[in-house]
């Protein structure tokens, strides 16, 4: 015979609780104790247990609805049974076996910003996206239900534009997570006076009558250091460190798809005014989106002159396959001490970020003094 199954008081002064999914479909068997239903109260979520064996005849609420505590919740018979409202069944039963252990409570949770909701429903926003500091919850007390978190995201989508992201910026955006992931980053910061390489750049563009871009001075400047701290210019393959014999220098190039690192192929060989023409057309070649994959691989140190767009110190990423990133900052005057006095000068500032797996804090340190010294002598001789 049947049996009848009333919503029990499975927490102290429970009212009603709400249908969140049913674990076993009208017509399919349960065992004694099978968790058959999921459950949420205003303190929790539970899975409710078969009292008896059988197959499920009727759910008493369909997922998403409210029963109060003593209404029908399911009806249990004998496969090939049927069931109607009215007939003769087993006595009604409302105490079953304990409920299965919680999947959470309010104050197991918490709240954020105010907002009360169990984990369920925390971890369904942060699968939508929703923020429920701004969610109004229409639960029992102001609580926030998987309904109300469903319905703020459905309303944010009309408020949104999806933009799918180009073929460039997924590339960008799946090299910068590899590398950050798998590389643990230091950052050392330093800062040289910027007069001599300005200098230098200005003679450089008067001298060609031609753009004079300070990658080309940057690169002169940083080679010898690069000679003199070799694993700057790196690659480190499984349990070994390559130490690159030639100078492959990347340089950043800001386009309207994202940042994209074009390659100056043995930059050593190069005069200032020789590397400043290559880079202008590697650069020009990359917003044109028309610059050759190979001249985008296989950098061996990089630089990023991020002061061309107002930028100062920054953690830039490590390129993956190289060890160390120099990034270089607008030259904005600063006060500085000259004999005993106050004056304004010109200084870049210097952001270096290596690998530490193969390169100590020390070493880091010494290489950008290096680097510092060679920018505020270049040209000395």
């Amino acid at each position: 015979m049947a049996l009848e199954f009333l919503l029990p008081d499975v927490g102290e002064g429970l009212a009603e609780a709400q249908v969140l999914r049913w674990l076993v479909p009208v017509g399919g068997e349960v065992g004694i104790d099978q968790p058959m239903v999921e459950l949420e109260t205003d303190k929790a979520i539970l899975e409710m247990p078969a009292p008896q064996a059988g197959v499920i005849l009727h759910h008493g609420a369909a997922a998403g609805e409210t029963i109060a505590v003593g209404a029908l919740l399911v009806v249990i018979g004998a496969p090939g049974e049927e069931w109607a409202p009215g007939e003769a069944v087993s006595p009604a039963a409302t105490a079953p076996a304990e409920a299965a252990p919680l999947v959470g409570t309010l104050e197991e949770a918490g709240s954020a910003g105010g907002a009360q909701a169990l984990p369920g429903v925390r971890k369904l926003a942060a699968e939508l996206g929703v923020d429920l500091g701004v969610v109004a919850g229409s639960g029992p007390g102001g609580r926030i239900t998987r309904s109300d978190v469903e319905a703020a995201a459905a309303s944010d989508d009309a408020d949104v534009e999806r933009v799918p992201l180009s073929a460039t910026r997924r590339a960008i955006a799946r090299n910068l997570t590899r590398s950050w992931q798998e590389i643990p980053h230091v950052t050392t910061y330093g800062d040289a006076d910027a007069t001599p390489l300005l200098r230098a750049r200005s003679d450089l563009a008067a001298e060609t009558r031609d753009a004079a871009p300070l990658e080309c001075l940057l690169i002169s400047a940083v080679i010898p250091v690069l000679r003199e701290f070799p694993r700057f210019n790196a690659t480190l393959q499984g349990d070994d460190l390559l130490l690159h014999k030639r100078y492959d220098i990347g340089f950043a190039v800001d386009t309207p798809e994202g940042l994209v690192v074009a390659v100056l192929r043995e930059a050593d060989r190069y005069t200032p005014a020789e590397s400043a023409r290559k880079i202008v057309d590697l650069a020009i070649s990359a917003r044109d989106r028309s610059i050759a994959a190979a001249d985008m691989r296989g950098a061996t140190f990089t630089l990023s002159n991020i002061g061309a767009v107002g930028g100062g110190y920054g953690t830039p990423i490590i390129p993956y396959g190289t060890t160390a990133i120099l990034s270089v900052g607008r030259a904005d005057l600063q006060p500085v001490v000259v004999r005993n006095k106050v004056v304004a000068a010109r200084r870049f500032p210097l952001s270096l970020s290596y690998d530490h797996r193969v390169i100590d804090g020390a070493s880091g340190r010494r290489f950008l003094g290096a680097v510092a010294a060679a920018i505020e002598g270049f040209g000395r001789g």
